[in-house]
């Protein structure tokens, strides 16, 4: 499908499922044994969609969800992935390479929400942050050059193909990656990728080893540097918090945890306990109403 049909595909999605969600109001079940009536018919509401793409009766065969909509999170950096997440998103996955980077996808995203009524605290954008944490800088980046030594070249090139949206079987391995032709794949991931072996000057196999690991921020040092880092982003406006990824599991996760987050709980930047119950409340995002009976 056209890259930006399925974006206009993927926006009748949201309309559907969101009024699907929305098929009963909060109070709907009275569940009263004695006259019998498990729910009230009056806040029963059937979709009844007829869309371009999708044709959906409705409604749901359960209550509505406790946090009134689950979290609606959008991955994809593209000008229509901006935009739909800009009108429906709860948070946004991205990968942004460093902090300019960043600033721009933030400044943009936001000001599409507010151009399009809402409230720029409604949506978190979480990019994806690569972090390895050492006792020493040197360390840290020891461990990100052993890790890169694993990524076997079948491995590799098979997951540059996937961000190129191309074959890159029939490129030499050792010579300059060719110009790439647009396809209906990623966007955002081809041209970061296309950029990096440009401004790096790597080959096909340094850039296909690099894919094959990770190629997006990386967060790289001692606990003080990553909460540096991670502080910076979050008081310059390029992200409101991180999608951490972990370089293997469980040690790297064990030592974000037990270096990093008491740094960043220090700076108070963290939090040191949970105040709500749901994924919806610990983002600090407002349950929606429901669209079709918002007054009760």
């Amino acid at each position: 499908m056209e890259h930006d049909e399925r974006y206009r595909r993927a926006r009748e999605f949201y309309d559907v499922v969101t009024g699907l969600w929305d098929s009963w109001a909060d109070d709907a079940f009275v569940r009263d044994t004695q006259s019998g009536l498990f729910f009230d018919p009056d806040k029963l509401h059937v979709l009844d969609h007829k869309g371009p793409y999708l044709s959906v009766r409705g409604p749901l065969n359960i209550a509505r969800p406790v946090q009134g909509w689950p979290v609606v999170v959008q991955a994809g950096s593209s000008e229509a992935g901006r935009q739909l997440a800009a009108e429906t998103a709860d948070a946004v996955f991205t990968a942004q390479p460093n902090l300019a980077a960043g600033k721009r996808f933030y400044a943009d995203v936001k000001g599409r929400m507010e151009r399009a009524g809402r409230t720029r605290e409604h949506l978190k954008i979480l990019p994806g942050a690569f972090v390895v944490v050492g006792d020493s800088r040197d360390e840290a980046l020891e461990k990100r050059a052993l890790l890169d030594t694993f990524v076997h070249d079948d491995s590799g090139f098979s997951s540059l193909s996937i961000a190129l949206g191309h074959d890159v079987s029939s490129f030499d391995p050792d010579g300059p990656l060719p110009e790439i032709p647009e396809t209906n794949a990623s966007r955002s991931a081809r041209e970061r990728v296309i950029d990096m072996a440009r401004t790096e000057g790597l080959t096909v196999r340094q850039l296909a080893q690099r894919v094959g690991g990770y190629s997006g921020l990386q967060m790289i040092g001692t606990a003080t540097d990553i909460a540096d880092e991670m502080e910076q982003w979050l008081v310059e406006e390029g992200s409101d918090g991180f999608n951490v990824m972990f370089p293997f599991l469980p040690e790297g996760l064990d030592d974000f945890v037990a270096k990093v987050v008491p740094e960043l709980q220090r700076r108070g930047i963290f939090r040191r306990a949970y105040e709500g119950a749901t994924l919806r409340e610990h983002l600090g995002l407002p349950r929606p109403s429901n669209r079709f009976f918002a007054h009760r």
